[in-house]
C-alpha cells in the first residue's frame, strides 16, 4: 500500500506518530510509492552506500552519483581533481581508480576529495528517488546516528532497498528492518513490507554475518576473493556522518 492510499488512524505518541514508516524491497517498486511525500533512505549495504559513509566520514569533500559509467568517465574532462570511482558485477570497470570497496575511501585517499561514483545498484536507485523531500544514505556502520536523526524529523520515511539488478535482496532489507527496530516504538504507520523487514531483522540479528553469510550478493563477493568487504560493511555504528543529496552531491549532513 502507498502512502497516497494509506487511510489507518495513527497511533498516539511517539515522535512519529501518524507518519508513515514504509520500506520499498527494490528499485523496481519505486514508482507505486509518491516519493515526494517521504524522507528517502538509500540502502546498498554490499556494498556502495556502506563506503559512501566511510568515504564522508573520512573527510571526502563529496561524492557524487551517476547512473552510468559514461556520465563517471566525463568527469575528466571537467580539468578538476575528482576521483572517478566506478563498479559493475561486483568488480572495478577497467581504467577508473578504484570501484566501491569500502578499503577505497580511507581518509589517505578520499580526504579533501570529490569522488564521482556508478554502482550497480546503488546509484540507480538513489537517481530513481530524486524527487524525495530529501535522500539520506544508510548503512550499519552508521545506523544509530541515522536513526536518530530519523526520529527528529517528523516525515513520512522510505526506507529503499537497491537490491542486486532490482530484484530483492537479503542484506538491504534486513538493514531496513535494523532501522524500524529503532524507530518503531515511535508510534509510525508501518506498511506489509517494513513489518517483514523488521521479522527479517529478528531471525537475523543476534548474529547478522552469519544470517547474512547465505545471501547471494555476498556469495559473488566471495568469488571475487573480497569477503574482508562484507565483514567491514556489517559493522555496527563504526561511523557517524549521514551522507545527505545536496543537488548534485552527497556531502555530510550538518
Amino acid at each position: 500500500m502507498t502512502d497516497q492510499n494509506k487511510t489507518s488512524a495513527p497511533p498516539s505518541g511517539g515522535r512519529g506518530a501518524g507518519f508513515a514508516l514504509d520500506v520499498c524491497l527494490s528499485p523496481a517498486l519505486i514508482p507505486l510509492y509518491k516519493v515526494s511525500g517521504y524522507i528517502v533512505v538509500v540502502i546498498d549495504i554490499f556494498r556502495a552506500t556502506s563506503s559512501i559513509c566511510y568515504g564522508i566520514e573520512n573527510g571526502a569533500e563529496a561524492i557524487i552519483p551517476v547512473s552510468e559509467v559514461e556520465e563517471c568517465a566525463a568527469y575528466r574532462e571537467k580539468g578538476l581533481d575528482y576521483l572517478l570511482a566506478a563498479e559493475r558485477n561486483g568488480e572495478v570497470v577497467e581504467g577508473f581508480d578504484f570501484g566501491n570497496s569500502p578499503f577505497s575511501y580511507t581518509a589517505e585517499k578520499v580526504a579533501g576529495k570529490t569522488v564521482v561514483l556508478t554502482t550497480t545498484n546503488g546509484t540507480h536507485a538513489l537517481h530513481l528517488s530524486r524527487s524525495a523531500k530529501r535522500i539520506v544514505i544508510g548503512s550499519f556502520l552508521n545506523l544509530t546516528s541515522l536513526c536518530n536523526w530519523l526520529k527528529t524529523q517528523n516525515e513520512n520515511i522510505l526506507l529503499v532497498c537497491a537490491g542486486w539488478k532490482n530484484n530483492f535482496n537479503l542484506e538491504d532489507t534486513l538493514f531496513a528492518g535494523a532501522v524500524i527496530e529503532q524507530l518503531k516504538g515511535e508510534g509510525y504507520i508501518l506498511d506489509d513490507p517494513s513489518i517483514a523487514a523488521n521479522d527479517l531483522f529478528q531471525l537475523g540479528k543476534s548474529d547478522i554475518p552469519q544470517y547474512l553469510s547465505k545471501t547471494s550478493h555476498g556469495e559473488r563477493l566471495k568469488k571475487l576473493g573480497i569477503e574482508k568487504d562484507i565483514a567491514f560493511c556489517l559493522q555496527v555504528d563504526l561511523t557517524t556522518a549521514i551522507p545527505v543529496l545536496d543537488g548534485e552531491k552527497l556531502v555530510k549532513l550538518a
